[in-house]
């Protein structure tokens, strides 16, 4: 187990940590499948910001979760990777 996993594993055996690192799981979800496109479509961050129109930068910022993209950038993010987005609605 490297350092980093050992930090983080203590730290969420603090309550108030654990609950603000569950409240991200989704955020944390959508980073990953961002991710798991762009690496399915053997694209670099530089050729999906070539594709999309955008610069590198933008891409780095979205896939750190380091913005709220809105739902145009994620479905132009999807198409640039050849995939489609839906949403799915679900009873609480």
């Amino acid at each position: 187990m490297s350092e980093l996993q050992k930090l983080k594993e203590r730290a969420l055996q603090t309550p108030e940590v654990r609950h603000e690192y569950d409240a991200l799981e989704e955020e944390f979800e959508l980073i990953d499948k961002l991710l798991k496109m762009r690496t399915a479509a053997g694209l670099t961050q530089e050729e999906l910001a070539q594709r999309m129109g955008t610069q590198k930068s933008n891409i780095c910022r979205l896939e750190r979760g380091n913005t709220n993209p809105s739902w145009k950038v994620l479905k132009k993010y999807a198409h640039a990777c050849g995939f489609e987005i839906t949403v799915e609605f679900h009873a609480a």
